[in-house]
This record gives C-alpha cells, structure tokens and sequence, in this order.
C-alpha cells in the first residue's frame, strides 16, 4: 500500500482531499449499498449527497493546501448514517441559507443548490467542529 492508496477498514474511507477521488468515494458507497442490499434510488440519493458535501470540503475547505477526507457509512434499524469528516477550515451547511428558487438563475446568489439539494433527498443532516479541528456532518437516509 502506498501513502496515497484509500485507507479501509470495515466501513470507513479514508482519502486525500483531491477532486479525483471522487470516484474512489462512489465505488466505496456502492460497497456499503450492495452490503446493506440498499435499493438503486437510496444509493443514488447517498452518492450524490456525499458527492456535494465531499466536493464543497475540497473546493473550499482546501483550496491551497492538502488534507484528507473521510466517509464512513453504517446502517442502523431502518436509517443508513453517513459520516463525512475533514480537517478542512469549519464549515457548518446547516446554516447556509437555502436559495431563493423564486429568483431567475441570473438574479439567484451563486451557489448553495448542492447543499439545498442534500438537505431535499436526507432525513437529517447535522454538522459538529471535530475537537482536533476539522469538521463532521452527518447525513441520515430511510431505508
């Protein structure tokens, strides 16, 4: 293994915080999906979910410098929980303002439909500072 491979264990992902490994990110969803014998439209909804979470991490949250991200996804009972960490700069997409979709798109604020978009296909989503610094949200699918 070499110190850019994906780090595994039983349900978690590890990765460096690099647009490329976006790929890397969904095959490991589809991992979990099959595992939990997840129907297509839920691992659809969780793939593009942490797909908008995991992409704002690392425009924003790494613009200029390196880190890493990590996805881990459980089921439990009826709920599939999705935990997304980084050591990126906070960021807390449970305050960012939902976009005005009345507004024509040349007059709407750039940006924020990703978030929007997730708060629309999750149960839940939550955000906690990570206490070495960092950040986690946590996204909560039905079953």
């Amino acid at each position: 293994m070499s110190a850019n491979d994906p780090i595994r264990d039983l349900d978690s992902l590890q990765i460096n915080a690099e647009l490329v490994d976006l790929e890397t990110i969904r095959h490991y969803i589809e991992q979990r999906a099959a595992l939990f014998q997840l129907n297509p439209s839920i691992t659809y909804d969780i793939q593009l979910a942490v797909t908008e979470i995991v992409t704002n991490s690392l425009v924003h949250g790494y613009p200029e410098r390196r880190g890493w991200i990590e996805v881990q996804i459980d089921r439990l009972g009826q709920k599939i929980y999705v935990w997304i960490r980084d050591r990126a700069p906070e960021f807390d997409p449970t305050q960012h303002l939902a976009p005005d979709l009345s507004k024509p798109l040349n007059k709407r604020h750039l940006g924020g439909l990703g978030i929007h978009l997730t708060r629309q296909i999750t149960q839940k989503i939550s955000h906690r500072n990570l206490p070495e610094g960092g950040n986690e949200t946590t996204l909560v699918f039905g079953t």
